[in-house]
């Protein structure tokens, strides 16, 4: 059955900047009325000023529930909520022997205990309400691991599992829960990542565009591009020569070798500044 968006209320983590900024940007056009949780609260107000009065931004560390509790509060009147849209990641990159503990720790709290405290923080009055739908932002690389990103690869493949379980926990109370895995997204997050063999660019509204469409027609998972889901698996069903050959012909695993450090230096830098 297909939803309707209008009238729908949405929380987006992440929401000033990349995949999230344009999700709101996208919902919100569609006549959803859009609560923005982000660190940089100014700049998620900056261009959700013109978007109506019911798009609003709060500040939101997703790695820590009384915020979560906070922004709630300061929102609460765009809710209930229909759908959680946990967006909020950080991917740094380079060799996990090289990575500072608190970078490790960061990259978990950011990424898998970010969505966990939010759901935990949105769901229950979906679950009271017998209704409600979280949308889960991972990655490829949930699914296909890439050298050079080993905490965040292990990070995303957390996502995809905790919302495989939490799908089918939910699924009696009437909770939808829905994956999103892109691959390299045209981003700050991707800066000076180099575009794999053969794929053409994914963008932001790219995504964007599969989170509204998986809003409005609940799927467990949601691959962008979509082909890479079927090719993936047929790869994984394969031996594992054959995994290397596609791997050699592709130039997957070797993809993150070829990173500009000095077109990734400010995301990096703006990363580790927000490190405890």
């Amino acid at each position: 059955m297909t939803r309707q968006i209008e009238g729908t209320a949405v929380i987006v983590t992440g929401g000033a900047r990349g995949i999230g900024r344009a999700t709101v940007e996208r919902l919100a056009r569609a006549g959803a009325s859009v609560a923005v949780g982000d660190l940089d609260p100014d700049l998620a107000a900056e261009f959700t000023a013109g978007l109506g009065p019911r798009v609003m931004a709060a500040h939101l560390d997703v790695t820590d529930p009384a915020s979560w509790r906070a922004f709630l509060e300061s929102v609460a009147e765009l809710g209930p909520w229909d759908v959680l849209v946990n967006n909020a990641g950080i991917m740094p990159l380079g060799s996990v022997l090289k990575e500072d503990d608190a970078l490790t720790r960061a990259i978990f709290e950011v990424n898998v205990h970010g969505p966990i405290n939010g759901i935990k923080a949105v769901a229950p009055a979906m679950v009271d309400r017998g209704q409600g739908h979280i949308v889960n932002v991972a990655s490829a690389v949930g699914r296909v691991p890439v050298p050079d990103a080993a905490t965040y690869s292990a990070s995303k493949f957390a996502v995809v599992g905790f919302s495989e379980a939490l799908r089918m926990e939910l699924a009696p109370s009437g909770v939808d829960v829905s994956l999103i895995l892109p691959a390299v997204v045209q981003t700050e997050l991707s800066d000076g990542v180099p575009a794999a063999k053969g794929m053409k660019p994914v963008t932001a509204e790219d995504v964007a565009e599969a989170i509204e469409s998986v809003i409005r027609e609940p799927r467990p998972e949601v691959w962008v591009p979509n082909w890479a889901q079927a090719l993936t698996k047929i790869t994984q069903a394969m031996p594992r020569s054959v995994q290397d050959f596609v791997d050699r012909a592709t130039n997957a695993s070797q993809l993150l070798a070829g990173v500009d450090p000095a077109a990734r230096a400010a995301y990096e830098e703006r990363v580790r500044r927000n490190v405890r």
